[in-house]
């Protein structure tokens, strides 16, 4: 099941540009987040989750990315793949309103989190 999640990660990662990774890339923050969420919880947590990747997409210039995939067997188990502009993007992200009130709103539906930071080694992307 891991190794699926993972190679679905991979194609997302690659879908940005053709080449290795630049210098620009390599000055973002790139994080994999692996979610599992109460199953009877899970539309209200699918909610939430659109409406935090929405606002922060559309507000701060920094959040460059997310990506949202459930597990096909096991839909409460979610990865995002989260690209911010470098670790100062992130950090503001973290402060605003919209994050907070997506961190309240999930507190009790999520079951567990494990946060991985990872470097682009390399992109693939059709144009």
């Amino acid at each position: 099941m891991k190794a699926k999640l993972f190679s679905a990660l991979a194609l997302i990662l690659m879908s940005f540009s053709v080449g290795k990774a630049t210098a620009q890339d390599k000055g973002q923050m790139v994080r994999i987040a692996k979610i599992t969420v109460d199953p009877v919880q899970l539309e209200a947590y699918n909610a939430a989750l659109t409406e935090q990747m929405t606002i922060a997409v559309k507000l701060e210039p920094g959040v460059l990315t997310y990506y949202a995939v459930a597990d096909k067997d096991n839909p409460a188990n979610i990865t995002i793949l989260e690209i911010y502009a470098n670790e100062a993007a992130y950090q503001s992200h973290i402060q605003t309103p919209h994050f907070k009130k997506y961190k309240a709103t999930v507190e009790k539906m999520v079951k567990s989190l494990e946060l991985i930071n990872v470097d682009v080694i390399g992109i693939a992307k059709k144009d």
